[in-house]
């Protein structure tokens, strides 16, 4: 059985905490006992319109905070999903076995054609988790760190696997999830009732990579809190505060518990002071990496071309038995 770890970040805007959060900072330890590809899914990116420009200089963005957050380019392969050709080929592939039902009933989909009306959303956008999927089988992937709302996404493509498999035999290996206990949803800043989105317009509802520690601390200190005074853990009536805590644990380690103990008896003005300390302290040397590789992409660019020969080796050899199996090719 192969052991290796896929996962990738859409380079829609520049990455936040929730990113950082749930996905990248739970990445770093993982490397140290697995196989990791971390790609850069620039295709599912283009299925909402963006602008070519901005896309260009998002893609190198997020390659700049694997590397910042402390993903290692001589243990795990970073690449841009575009770059492989074999990720479209496979995603065509399983499209012909995806059942339209099982993608109609993706609710990602639903919330992200909502505001334009489902008539009007691109093909892409519909069919993507067919290339979630292929990106995940694509190197036999072991298993994969994702957050609850991309459950949906990964147990389509343990079905498309187990129906490829029984239709042309053994070929793609059954990935499982990797699961944070906290952490695998940070919710806004202004809204504890959505997640921390790149695409939020109000900037005061995330706190990105790149900010400076006073535009950090601002944010924090702008937080909306709740009704029900005291910092205790209670998601059904103080998700705000729950959300805060949340963070707290992520960039200090402390438990649940010890959060609460720490800050019995003192109001929500004492705890966000403390936060926002906190998040500026976790976060300055990673801004500081970040803005290093933004400045001088040379080696950024090295590490990609490393990556993408790496990831393409690995696709070419399954790409070359998918199209055995089902008869494609000479």
């Amino acid at each position: 059985m192969n052991d290796l770890v896929f996962s990738g970040v859409q380079p829609t805007s520049q990455l936040h905490l929730g990113n950082y959060i749930g996905a990248l900072k739970q990445w770093v330890p993982i490397q140290h006992d697995h196989k990791c590809l971390f790609c850069i899914v620039d295709l599912h990116a283009i299925t909402v319109p963006q602008e070519p420009k901005e896309l260009r200089q998002n893609i190198l963005d997020v390659a700049a905070a694997y590397l910042a957050v402390g993903i290692d380019p001589k243990r795990s392969t970073i690449y841009v999903q575009s770059e492989v050709p074999e990720h479209a080929e496979l995603g065509w592939i399983l499209g012909t076995i995806t059942k339209l039902g099982e993608l109609e009933r993706m609710t990602q989909f639903k919330d992200k054609s909502a505001k334009g009306g489902s008539e009007r959303a691109s093909a892409g956008l519909f069919t993507y988790p067919t290339l979630m999927a292929a990106d995940i089988l694509l190197y036999d992937t072991s298993a994969v760190p994702v957050g609850e709302d991309q459950m949906q996404h990964l147990e389509l493509a343990r079905v498309l696997a187990r129906r490829f498999n029984e239709r042309y035999g053994d070929t793609f290996q059954i990935p499982q999830a990797l699961i944070q206990k906290h952490g695998a949803r940070i919710m806004s800043l202004q809204d504890p009732s959505k997640k921390m989105s790149k695409s939020d317009p109000a900037d005061t509802s995330k706190i990105l990579l790149s900010d400076t520690a006073d535009v950090i601390r601002k944010k924090i200190m702008r937080a909306v809190t709740d009704t029900a005074g005291g910092v205790t853990y209670d998601i059904e009536t103080k998700p705000a505060v729950a959300n805060m805590m949340t963070i707290y644990h992520h960039v200090t380690g402390m438990t649940i518990k010890q959060i609460e103990a720490e800050f019995d008896g003192k109001g929500y003005g004492d705890f966000k002071k403390a936060l926002a300390e906190a998040v500026v302290t976790h976060l300055e040397p990673m801004t500081k990496k970040f803005l290093a590789y933004r400045d001088d992409t040379t080696e950024l660019m090295k590490i990609l071309e490393k990556g993408r020969e790496t990831a393409q080796d690995l696709a070419a050899k399954k790409m070359e038995l998918v199209r055995k199996r089902v008869g494609l090719g000479r």
